[in-house]
């Protein structure tokens, strides 16, 4: 079944078409698949390399402790995953998701009108603004230095989360969601995450 060349691409309080041919509505669905694998990767990186600056951080902490002064062979290899980590899967990642992003905005420039739209790109730069802050902290890691304690770590890494959200809820409700809602899911993931935090921290205590 051909697709029609017209293509109404739902947001809130109505539609915003896309005219053209078949061609340009496939080359928008092929930057869009872009742009969802590069997110996928993308997550999956910030997610993972802030937790193994906590397994870092720690490792540094009880090297300490313990009076060594030179690296350990497990911190030096936390260093290694935590580059080739960022080099070969998250700059990548983030690239593909400017392309594709980029891509579909050049495609259907009505997107640029919408308000939800304007603060999930608001969004994707912090987020690429996080990103590009992490290799300031492996570099830090990897002279032997502690640039926040490991509880701090595990909160800077939810920073991804809460925008995760964001972005999901902005991209799927597209402006239709009330955003005292959108204020009070996130209000109550920011209370999940701080509790859990510290209810955490108190089974380490008890368990140390």
């Amino acid at each position: 079944m051909s697709m029609h060349p017209n293509v109404e691409a739902h947001c809130g309080g109505g539609t915003v078409p896309l005219e053209g041919t078949n061609k340009s509505i496939v080359d928008l669905l092929a930057f869009k698949a872009l742009h969802i694998i590069g997110f996928v990767a993308w997550f999956a990186g910030l997610f993972y390399l802030p937790r193994l600056f906590v397994y870092h951080i720690e490792e540094l902490q009880r090297a300490a402790e313990a009076g060594k002064k030179e690296t350990s062979a497990l911190a030096q290899q936390y260093s290694r995953m935590e580059w080739r980590l960022f080099k070969i899967i998250m700059r990548p990642a983030m690239i593909l998701v400017f392309a594709g992003g980029i891509g579909m905005l050049v495609i259907n420039t009505e997107y640029l009108s919408l308000g939800w739209m304007h603060i999930k790109l608001a969004l994707v730069l912090a987020l690429a603004g996080y990103n590009d802050y992490l290799p300031r902290i492996m570099r830090k890691l990897e002279k032997g230095e502690i640039p926040m304690s490991s509880e701090r770590m595990r909160l800077f890494n939810e920073i991804p989360t809460l925008i995760l959200v964001t972005i999901v809820l902005l991209a799927v409700f597209k402006g239709s969601l009330a955003w005292w809602k959108l204020i009070l899911i996130l209000a109550g993931l920011i209370l999940f995450i701080v509790v859990a935090s510290a209810l955490y921290r108190r089974l380490r205590k008890k368990s140390a």
